[in-house]
């Protein structure tokens, strides 16, 4: 089984606070964990995208240190979040202070993670306000709610959230606040005077980054 080895305590309490934000999305969901070196990348989820390129794709990235002496190189795996939420649980409830964490042995197969984003050829594109963001996040949450009360059919929400966060605001889709907003991607008590998010564009994908983390479109 493979471990995750945290340099501290706060690195690993991290990945426990993005986890439980991402299955808030969908606790049905997964998360791929890379490591390399002493940078675990963890990717999650926020929409899944159509057709075979998966246009409307949207991913959320953050990175924390990993102890690069203290597991084995290469892991890259994608594991359902209820498994890695469920050893965040026990490990609060046996008290466990290490800074290892097991992972889930169960691996599962999204389509999302058969799509790699480019790792160069980033150009600066633009930059966008994070109080901006929040704010279409706040207004594209209650529309879907509005527009999708209890009963209504899967695929009618579906085609709803669809419309609603690919609509492109400040030249990026509505998702990339969505994503911000759902997976605390602000990074600042106060968005209002945080940096701004910046933009870049390589090939067919966009990249929307706070000093928390990264969303990663596929528009």
């Amino acid at each position: 089984m493979s471990e995750l080895s945290f340099p501290d305590g706060e690195s690993l309490a991290d990945l426990a606070t993005y986890v439980r934000r991402a299955a808030r999305l969908d606790e049905d969901g997964a998360i791929r964990l890379q490591v390399a070196g002493s940078v675990l990348a963890a990717w999650v989820c926020v929409l899944p995208g159509s057709g075979l390129l998966r246009s409307g794709l949207v991913l959320g990235l953050r990175t924390m240190p990993v102890d690069p002496a203290g597991q084995e190189q290469g892991v890259d795996v994608t594991v359902p979040l209820a498994g890695v939420a469920d050893r965040f649980a026990r490990r609060a409830a046996t008290g466990d202070a290490s800074t290892r964490l097991s992972v889930p042995p169960t691996t599962v197969a999204p389509s999302w993670a058969a799509l790699s984003a480019p790792r160069g050829g980033w150009e600066p594109v633009r930059t966008v306000s994070l109080a901006g963001l929040l704010e279409v996040a706040r207004e594209g949450i209650a529309e879907v709610t509005r527009g999708a009360p209890e009963g209504s059919g899967s695929s009618a929400v579906a085609s709803l959230r669809a419309r609603v966060w690919g609509r492109e605001v400040d030249g990026v889709p509505a998702g990339a606040a969505l994503a911000v907003h759902a997976l605390g991607f602000v990074g600042a008590d106060d968005p209002a005077v945080a940096p701004p998010a910046t933009v870049h564009r390589s090939g067919a994908w966009l990249r929307v980054s706070t000093s928390a983390g990264h969303v990663i479109l596929r528009p």
